[in-house]
């Protein structure tokens, strides 16, 4: 008798949002043999947007994973295979004859082998490269030369009995750079030394094989007549061992970064602007609102502020939250009436842009909360698909890697962009006299198809114009 054979279930890579066609296998979280549960969390993936952990639809034991980490996989293609019965293995029959035994191996279910794929049995053997194995020993054998004749030295010696040569002294070694034989030289050069009264034995020279140059010549004159001793030159080292270049695989979401910044740079025309500002009570009122207790368990920085004089801004100016649209009847500019604020954040995996959703209508604690755990969840790489997609204006905040300014290009489908620099100390005039002020320089780029330039200056204008007082937010709120 044979006991049934268990099929076991695959699972293939889904599709976890907004059409992507392929990810990246991160970290396996189980190993074939572990028993799994519904819901439970087996992988996790890197998509061209966030990192995303996709839990088990199965039950069962995990027979085999069908992709190793660090492998890019496209939607669709099989992951992982689970028996869902729990058995783990394949049954094997009961007291049958060889042949039949034989005969129920091979109806098992076989691997699935996809084109490319190659067996741990069997790696890939390395063929051989023919160049730098040398050649065959005693393969060739050197010609006999011919006497001035043309005769073969053996005939010479059948013809008549050649003298005793007479004894040669063996060749004179050829003197080295530093050793006690004269130094390398050309003649031009040697008469050269010899006209500007330098002696070749006191130079290192620096030309092949350790010969003195002309340039050697007179770097020693010009250390003779300074008074000064010229420094034999060290050998030079290499910096460092190993390979010269690094190449490293464009995916995930520097891969994706890399397409939307070519696709926006080269669709929108971009026009940027610079403002330098006085925030000097801008970083007063930052010192103060840390000392409110409705700030006591957020981040207050100078962020918090730029963003909420960037939503004071766009409800001034509404046209400058809005994104350009082919629709069936021609070109349109749809203007948005609400607010999802992208904040740039520097990752490991590269720059992701997280989005504070409806934005505006958040109070002052409540948009430095969202802004700490946006960030936060960013810079961990738990950032979902939702929270970087929808953006309808953005801040650049160069300011935290000591950098003035930028011309930063549009995210995609947005109108704008906001770049915040660095704030430092410098001489400013403050009413009417020379101080030293608290300054910053603010950039904004936008997409000259929507946002001409009246409306770009205006908002720019507007923002520094609340960084340099903040309680005109209140008044333009």
């Amino acid at each position: 008798m044979v006991t049934p054979v268990s099929q076991p279930k695959i699972f293939k890579l889904p599709d976890v949002g907004e059409g992507l066609t392929e990810a990246e296998i991160v970290k396996w979280h189980v190993q074939p043999g572990d028993t799994v549960e519904i819901n439970q969390t087996i992988v996790e993936i890197e998509t061209a947007k966030a990192i995303v952990e996709l839990p088990c639809p199965f039950e069962g034991v995990v027979t085999e994973l069908l992709a190793t980490e660090g492998e890019t996989v496209d939607v669709g293609k099989p992951i992982i295979s689970v028996d869902a019965d729990g058995g783990g293995s394949v049954a094997t029959p009961v007291s049958e004859p060889p042949a039949q035994a034989a005969a129920i191996k091979q109806d098992a279910v076989p691997r699935v082998e996809e084109p490319g794929m190659v067996s741990p049995e069997a790696p890939p053997k390395r063929q051989p490269v023919l160049v730098g194995y040398g050649v065959k020993e005693g393969a060739t054998k050197r010609r006999p030369r011919k006497s001035a004749n043309g005769a073969p030295p053996h005939a010479q010696q059948a013809q008549a009995p050649a003298p005793a040569p007479a004894p040669v002294a063996p060749p004179a070694p050829r003197p080295q750079p530093g050793g006690t034989g004269l130094p390398l030289a050309k003649p031009p050069v040697r008469k050269m030394a010899k006209d500007l009264g330098v002696d070749l034995a006191t130079i290192t020279g620096t030309g092949p094989q350790g010969s003195i140059t002309r340039e050697d010549v007179l770097a020693a004159q010009a250390g003779t007549q300074a008074g000064t001793q010229v420094e034999p030159q060290a050998p030079r080292v290499p910096a460092q061992a190993g390979p010269r270049e690094e190449r490293r695989p464009v995916k995930g979401v520097r891969k994706a970064t890399a397409a939307a910044m070519s696709g926006s740079a080269f669709t929108a025309p971009h026009v940027t602007e610079f403002l330098q500002v006085d925030v000097t009570r801008t970083m007063e009122t930052v010192k103060r609102l840390r000392e409110l207790p409705e700030f006591a368990d957020v981040k207050v920085s100078p962020l918090l502020l730029v963003a909420r004089a960037l939503l004071t801004a766009v409800a001034r100016h509404p046209e400058v939250n809005a994104t350009w649209a082919d629709g069936p009847s021609g070109a349109e500019i749809v203007v948005k009436r609400y607010v999802n604020l992208g904040i740039a954040a520097a990752t490991d995996r590269g720059l992701i842009v997280p989005k504070v959703k409806e934005a505006q209508d958040l109070d002052l604690p409540g948009l430095a909360r969202a802004l700490g755990e946006l960030t936060e969840k960013a810079r961990a790489g738990k950032a979902t698909p939702a929270d970087l997609s929808d953006g309808t204006i953005t801040i650049t905040n160069v300011g935290v890697f000591g950098v003035d300014t930028g011309t930063p290009i549009l995210t995609p489908g947005e109108a704008a962009i906001l770049a915040f620099g660095q704030i430092r100390d410098m001489p400013w005039v403050h009413e009417g006299e020379l101080a030293i002020r608290k300054v910053t320089t603010l950039s904004l780029s936008f997409d000259h198809r929507i946002v001409d330039g009246e409306l770009g200056s205006r908002v720019l204008r507007d923002v520094g114009d609340m960084l340099e007082d903040p309680i005109r937010m209140l008044a333009w709120s």
